[in-house]
């Protein structure tokens, strides 16, 4: 193609009607089919011919659709291919890109990035997709195509360290990355960003100077409303209430957030009366707010910031100047109007009384009775306005807030105590970045209107900010910088300052309101603040169709409220964390770079633990799953992306070779036998896990096959939970019920080596000769030893050179390279067998919650009618108690002595078969 005008203007016009993606090195590709707009990714991945287009300025935007930048542009795969994909390297997305609230202490900034996953030009998946009828994502006319929302905090009076952060990534050209922006390329003059708050005011000028942008002025009361409601209606568990230091995330039901009051506690005090999205009114307020507090505190204690304040009121004891009910009545309780002996009668009522001056008085008992004094007086007018309106859901948020435990403990008690236990108080974990959110929204093209709360995911990558209160360490940006930040700062073993700070695990030491007790000694003001991590907005994610209830539903199993249970679980990560660091490191040949990779994993996971044994829920609702995810999103953090792929590829290997002998064997056995072997046969290879320290000690007494007997050797009826005969009669049917003939069956599988190949490849074989279509869920992406969806496609394709069964099947699935040929030929002629087929479960973690799985997955449930949940990630961490519109098998061994004995009263190595019939 030649670099004529025409030749320009005809791209120009194709690109315009296709769809945009980005790929792992932010470039644009823009994939389109003549005549249809909704298609997919199609060729062979490699460039086949450039087009030398015109260069030099970008395409002057238009307000009414997206332009693009065509420099550099160049077809990737198949020329001639109907669908070809075109790349633009230049390419910046038309997607606003950061907002701020600059307030008098903070600038809290939220800015939006592209999706970094590498999109995979992957045949099958198509082919997949076409069948099981999952359009081409969940494209909308102005679409989020999968990105991430950050949270980034600065203090103001260090704004310099801001515009140069802002000015590092090139947030306000729209993120492109810094090596292939050029000054030329834009013009700045004519940028503009959204923000709020009064230093979008002052400091307005030095943006223009700094950064050649303008700033665009946005309602600090509305960005609130705005940035509240989002969250409220798209993060799961945002709201928690906070009672004797105790947090309780809350979930909302987004058909039911409206009407809520909404308390902001700045300076003084506003109260808004929420009805909908951009219907709120200012009902009340007062002016006795956090300036009352910061300005008296300085005042009579003479500090002088409002940390300061804070930090003495977690060491004071009000009782020495606050006039309690105890006080008038000889230290009787007043119990017939129901004031306890500890109730505070009269904040600073004692100075009346006693004669002494202001310096007779400690600090610390002054910050404390003043606190308290604005907080309850806070809590009852809020309380008395949620009474005015019939309202019981009252949020409270504000720079007074900041994550301040004893501050959310003293608003709490009020509302419970004038409502009499019928309303509560509730603190939301992004408190300090509603107006900066909503700032972003108020741009015309957001792209979050119709995210749905199943499609973020929050993750927390070393760098994330604390809600509200000072900020800790800078934000953290490409992997060097994350590894040089951490290894500057290590204060001893694995102790990091910032930005996951380090203290000795303590509690809050409240215990109660009347006689709070002073423990500031040993626990540090933040200590129970909450953590914000990055958004990542999948709109591909939907919720499991087949669950029974998704309001009720809870994927973790093991409930790590109990600090015991917690403790157990962080020494098991620790000590397998060595283990997984060499092989970490071995897995990327051992190199230098790896060797110091894997040392900063280390440390940053350790920091990890560190800081959720410390505060549970820094990082929202906390169970044996999100740990488990946590290592492994860490270890991808630090571009470990597949540890175990060598030691897969050979018990891989080594089952295939057996897989032959023992279908033969099978196939030997009567219908009855046969399926409990192949029950069996899945219990025994499930031992392989490389999570289960035990199960890593076997790996050194003999090969994957001596264990793999060894293992079925020892299967001996009745297992801890056996249900195999329920399933046999549904299968096989009795006297009195036929046999039943599932149409299509999903298996969840684990493990990589004989736990797939030996245990639930036969098991998928068994369906398929029933005539049951069978449909193998794996992983998206690597976890420890499991198998991926990407992975399983070659397996079968092994297995298939010794099955008719699975070779007709996987022909029939469009699993093999020839059949997929044969399906763009003539598609869905020719086919005779049930297929088996396989799609990804849309996460990368040892477990999975149902609540957010991938759109092929979704799709493919619909026609389920069998679920078969294997291994203890997804059926015993997770699942065990999950309820589902259809049959569902749950087969597991137990490798792990506490779990067996917690969840089915057992012994390691203990079987679960637990059968459970659609209602």
């Amino acid at each position: 193609m030649d670099s004529s005008t025409d030749s320009h203007r005809g791209l120009n016009n194709i690109v315009n009607d296709g769809d945009i993606n980005r790929n792992l090195e932010g470039e644009t590709k823009i994939n389109f089919d003549k005549g249809n707009a909704d298609c997919g990714f199609l060729g062979s991945g490699t460039v086949a011919k450039d087009m030398t287009l015109v260069s030099g300025n970008s395409i002057r935007r238009s307000s009414s659709r997206p332009q693009l930048d065509l420099s550099r542009a160049a077809i990737q795969g198949n020329f001639e291919d109907r669908n070809p994909t075109i790349l633009l390297p230049n390419q910046s997305d038309d997607i606003s890109h950061l907002a701020l609230d600059i307030g008098g202490s903070l600038i809290k900034l939220v800015y939006f990035s592209r999706c970094e996953n590498q999109q995979v030009n992957d045949s099958r998946r198509k082919v997949m997709n076409e069948r099981l009828g999952v359009k081409n994502g969940t494209r909308r006319s102005y679409p989020v195509l999968g990105g991430r929302l950050h949270f980034v905090k600065f203090e103001t009076t260090k704004i310099n360290e801001c515009l140069d952060f802002i000015y590092s990534k090139q947030l306000h050209h729209g993120g492109l990355d810094s090596q292939k922006w050029e000054s030329q390329n834009s013009n700045t003059q004519s940028t503009v960003i959204k923000a709020t708050g009064g230093g979008a005011y002052k400091f307005a000028e030095l943006f223009k100077e700094r950064l050649g942008i303008s700033i665009d002025k946005e309602d600090e009361m509305a960005c609130l409303v705005a940035g509240a409601n989002f969250l409220l209606k798209a993060i799961r568990h945002e709201a928690f209430t906070h009672m004797e230091g105790q947090k309780e995330f809350v979930q909302i039901d987004s058909n039911d957030l409206f009407p809520y009051l909404l308390v902001n506690i700045g300076s003084g005090v506003s109260i808004i009366k929420v009805d909908g999205d951009g219907v709120f009114q200012r009902v009340s307020g007062t002016n006795v707010g956090g300036g009352t507090y910061c300005g008296l505190g300085k005042l009579l204690t003479k500090c002088k910031s409002f940390d300061e304040l804070l930090e003495l009121s977690q060491k004071g004891d009000n009782r020495t100047i606050d006039m309690l009910v105890g006080d008038i009545y000889g230290g009787m309780e007043y119990s017939k109007i129901g004031l306890s002996a500890s109730t505070i009668a009269s904040s600073f009522g004692k100075a009346i009384s006693e004669s002494k001056e202001l310096e007779d008085y400690r600090p610390e008992d002054i910050s404390l009775s003043l606190l308290r004094m604005i907080s309850y007086n806070i809590g009852q007018i809020a309380y008395l306005n949620a009474l005015r309106f019939g309202l019981k859901r009252i949020f409270f948020g504000g720079f007074f807030i900041r994550g301040h435990s004893y501050t959310m403990d003293t608003i709490s008690f009020a509302v419970h105590f004038w409502s009499k236990g019928q309303a509560q108080a509730m603190f939301l974990r992004h408190e300090g970045f509603l107006g900066a959110l909503g700032a972003f929204m108020s741009y015309e093209k957001h792209g979050l209107d119709d995210l749905m709360v199943h499609q973020l995911v929050e993750r927390f990558p070393m760098g994330a900010p604390y809600m509200g209160g000072n900020v800790h360490g800078p934000p953290l940006g490409d992997l060097n910088e994350k590894i040089s930040w951490m290894e500057k700062f290590i204060l001893k073993g694995t102790e990091i300052t910032a930005p996951v700070p380090m203290t000795p695990p303590g509690t809050t030491g409240l215990g109660g309101f009347d006689v709070p007790s002073s423990r500031g000694d040993i626990l540090r003001p933040d200590a129970t603040k909450l953590n914000v991590g990055v958004l990542h907005l999948v709109p591909s994610l939907e919720v499991f169709p087949l669950l029974e209830d998704p309001r009720t539903y809870e994927p973790n199993t093991i409930d790590l409220s109990d600090h015991g249970e917690l403790e157990y679980w962080f020494t098991v990560l620790s000590g397998h964390m060595q283990d997984l660091v060499d092989k970490a490191v071995a897995s990327e040949g051992g190199t230098d770079d790896a060797k110091r990779r894997g040392d900063a994993f280390a440390r940053a996971f350790s920091a990890h633990l560190a800081r959720l044994m410390e505060e549970p829920a820094a990082y929202g609702k906390l169970g044996l799953a999100n740990l488990l995810e946590l290592r492994e999103e860490c270890l991808r953090e630090f571009h470990f992306h597949d540890v175990y792929r060598s030691i897969k590829q050979r018990e891989n290997e080594a089952s295939l070779a057996v897989l032959p002998d023992l279908l033969l064997e099978l196939d030997r056995m009567d219908e009855e036998t046969r399926l409990l072997m192949l029950i069996e046969g899945v219990l025994a290879a499930n031992i392989f896990d490389w999570g289960s320290r035990a199960c890593v000690d076997l790996y050194h007494k003999g090969t994957i096959i001596e264990i793999y007997r060894m293992s079925r050797n020892k299967m001996t009826r009745p297992w801890r939970v056996d249900d195999f005969d329920g399933f046999k009669d549904r299968m096989l049917g009795t006297a009195e019920l036929k046999p039943r003939k599932y149409k299509r069956a999903l298996l969840f599988v684990d493990n990589s080596g004989a736990d797939v190949i030996l245990g639930m490849l036969p098991l998928a074989r068994e369906f398929l000769r029933r005539g049951t279509e069978v449909v193998l869920v794996a992983n998206s992406l690597p976890a420890l030893n499991d198998v991926t969806a990407m992975e399983l496609p070659d397996i079968i394709a092994e297995a298939a050179k010794h099955c008719d069964i699975l070779r007709g099947a996987a022909e029939a699935g469009y699993l093999l390279v020839d059949a997929m040929n044969n399906f763009h030929d003539n598609p869905r002629e020719g086919v005779l067998s049930v297929p088996l087929m396989v799609v990804e479960n849309g996460c990368g973690s040892p477990c999975i919650d149902l609540r957010q799985v991938s759109s092929e997955l979704a799709a493919a449930a619909k026609e389920a009618d069998l679920i078969i949940l294997e291994g203890m990630g997804r059926a015993l961490h997770t699942n065990f108690n999950a309820k589902f519109h259809c049959d569902a098998l749950k087969l597991a061994m137990v490798k792990n002595q506490r779990l067996a004995e917690k969840l089915i009263q057992g012994n390691i190595y203990d079987c679960v078969c637990r059968f459970e019939p659609a209602n």
